[in-house]
């Protein structure tokens, strides 16, 4: 088994509310609510919810493009939160970032050749200017462009070439790891699979380790390894993606698979309704967080905050019809433990 790439430990990102002309905080955000998770050295885990969950958040505070407000991240057992600014420019040759909009993630002020050069000077990759140029050629053929891009601006580009251009930039300092934050909601389907594919292709030839964020779960089938489901700042369920998509044991997780169409005909899946809408990350309900939407919801979810914990090797999940996810010391009813064999996600061929 390969060695843990990166570590994320019980991260947390709030953002303060202020108010009155003192800006006093009366409440924080809790975009990110104590994530934690690892990532193998040429693994791809996706990490997959609703919009507003907190997937970019964390990408972000990983990187530490934003300062998270507590937790650890360890990359290749380095800590990335106590970096001083030296110490974590040069670590930014090693994580990278593909932003989500290819249309406003480039500068239109510069050639996309003057761009990679930058990096590159920044950096100090190459030398000279002859090799400067060599190495912006190169990785435009690598991504499927032409050198001759390079003289060009970035709004005469359509939004596929744009995504590929930052995937070029994220590649210019030849990293280990990416966060992928969304690189395909905004292209057309058709390109989609292109990028897809040419990420995929950057992966095995070059060792990279991408932590892909989306909301689209048959785009995370397609590329992940392992997928982490997102809810309300916090992560219900994580296991590799067969396991995920055959077995789903969170009710959360259960609810986004059934609203997944299937190709097959002869497959008839039912459908999980949620009700309400999701709640805001400022006035979390107590309990579980998905108790107010959950279609299985029990008296104890409403006062018991479950834990994220293994249910089977490999396979943890948030959800107090698990025994595992209860707190230490309390005492868990009889008809839960009974309730835990009958937890399946209803599929019939």
């Amino acid at each position: 088994m390969a060695e843990n790439l990166l570590e994320v430990t019980h991260l947390k990102k709030y953002f303060p509310i202020k108010r009155g002309i003192f800006s006093k905080t009366v409440g924080h955000v809790k975009a990110v609510d104590d994530v934690s998770f690892t990532i193998r050295k040429g693994e791809t885990l996706g990490l997959v919810g609703e919009s507003g969950c907190g997937k970019t958040t964390a990408g972000r505070a990983i990187l530490r493009l934003i300062e998270p407000t507590a937790g650890s991240v360890k990359f290749e057992g380095e800590e990335v939160t106590t970096m001083n600014a030296n110490r974590l420019r040069e670590m930014r040759r090693q994580m990278q970032i593909i932003f989500q909009d290819p249309y406003s993630s480039l500068n239109p002020r510069i050639t996309v050749g003057g761009m990679l050069t930058e990096i590159l000077k920044v950096h100090k990759l190459r030398k000279t200017d002859a090799e400067r140029k060599d190495r912006v050629n190169e990785l435009l053929e690598t991504v499927g462009l032409s050198p001759l891009h390079a003289r060009r601006y970035p709004h005469e580009f359509s939004g596929g070439q744009r995504q590929r251009i930052g995937i070029a930039r994220a590649l210019s300092v030849e990293p280990k790891f990416i966060v992928c934050d969304e690189p395909v909601s905004a292209l057309d389907v058709s390109i989609q699979s292109q990028v897809l594919n040419l990420l995929m292709d950057l992966q095995q030839r070059l060792g990279l380790t991408y932590l892909f964020i989306a909301h689209d779960l048959s785009v995370v089938k397609h590329i992940s390894d392992r997928v982490a489901v997102m809810y309300l700042g916090e992560i219900v369920e994580l296991t590799d993606y067969k396991s995920l998509y055959a077995n789903p044991k969170a009710p959360y997780t259960q609810a986004l698979l059934s609203a997944v169409p299937v190709a097959n005909p002869r497959v008839k899946r039912s459908r999980i309704v949620l009700t309400g809408d999701v709640p805001s990350p400022a006035n979390v309900p107590s309990g579980c967080y998905f108790h107010p939407r959950c279609p299985q919801v029990m008296p104890e979810c409403s006062s018991v905050h479950p834990l994220l914990a293994e249910n089977e090797p490999d396979h943890t999940v948030r959800c107090i019809i698990y025994p595992s996810s209860w707190p230490a010391g309390s005492n868990i009813p009889e008809r839960i433990t009974h309730g835990a064999q009958q937890h399946k996600f209803a599929e019939s061929v």
